[in-house]
């Protein structure tokens, strides 16, 4: 299928480019996000897109969106590009399944994210300190520890070029204040306990993700993206215990073969990034089908 590498859409006002979405204004009220096809790798956006990465991106978010509802509202309006308003419509044949128009909310300057294990950035931290996010742990455990109770872990919000920075929960309070701190983790843990637990029905693990919040209309609500193979980590249940035997971390869901292909190749991880080969960004395309089908039970709508 062909691939959505940037958008242009005349008659409405374009407001951010970032890594993967095109952010437009359609009033006071309300904000259209594009997901393009674009794919990022060590913090450069690669001059290769992943055709239909921006669909599976949207739709799997409109499924925890509605899996979660009941627990916490969240910023979508609209999804189906025939009913948006005109300006909108006429680009039907561009936005289809990769757009959802959504309420503006003050979001907050904080990510909220969850872990189920110790791995990543949150295995350095306890190598290093004992502790993860200023949370002290039980000495002498091991890479791929999964928690009893999955580990709440905000980070900072950094600005364009820069990294995030992991912060303990007591500087989330001194940003936002006690009370929305509290507020945060607690929706974030009540979210992602729903959403591992469907996901291990399904033969998936959620080992890890990311959460942005905002607040409209006096409530707070999930904005952005949630549950996708961008924001979170998925592994095959099947394969995790074997991969756990060997020291090693599971294959996951999302541009970790990107990631891999690009420790092969003379390139020194500053922009411009390398063109990537077919092969990988059809693995990669792969990958990003595979979760939305074995966490949905159907298969993606809107891929040509």
């Amino acid at each position: 299928m062909h691939a959505v590498s940037r958008t242009d859409l005349p008659g409405l006002e374009l407001l951010n480019r970032g890594k993967v979405r095109d952010i437009y204004a359609l009033d006071d009220e309300h904000l259209l996000l594009v997901a393009s096809d674009r794919i990022s790798a060590f913090d450069v956006v690669l001059p290769s897109p992943v055709p239909g990465k921006g669909i599976v991106l949207t739709q799997l978010s409109l499924f925890f969106f509605e899996l979660l509802e009941d627990l916490v509202g969240n910023h979508l309006v609209e999804a189906d590009v025939s009913r948006m308003p005109e300006p909108i419509r006429k680009h039907e044949d561009v936005l289809r399944g990769r757009t959802m128009l959504v309420r503006r909310a003050r979001v907050f300057p904080v990510e909220c994210i969850i872990r189920g294990y110790l791995l990543g950035s949150g295995w350095k931290d306890y190598q290093r300190t004992g502790s993860v996010c200023g949370i002290p742990l039980a000495a002498g455990l091991e890479k791929h520890h999964r928690f009893e109770k999955p580990l709440f872990t905000p980070s900072t919000k950094a600005e364009a070029g820069a990294h995030d920075e992991n912060i303990s929960f007591q500087k989330m309070c001194e940003i936002i204040g006690e009370r929305q701190a509290e507020e945060l983790r607690d929706l974030s843990l009540a979210v992602f306990q729903r959403a591992a637990e469907h996901a291990e029905e399904r033969g998936v693990i959620i080992c890890d993700t990311k959460l942005e919040w905002g607040r409209a209309d006096e409530s707070t609500i999930l904005v952005d993206e949630v549950f996708t193979p961008d924001s979170s980590r998925f592994w095959r249940k099947e394969e995790a215990e074997a991969a756990f035997a060997r020291g090693e971390s599971p294959p996951s869901f999302d541009k970790q073969v990107v990631r891999d292909y690009l420790e092969t190749v003379d390139w020194d991880k500053t922009d411009p990034g390398p063109e990537l080969p077919a092969e990988v960004l059809e693995k990669a395309r792969g990958r990003y089908i595979e979760i939305y089908e074995r966490l949905t039970g159907r298969d993606v709508p809107f891929l040509d």
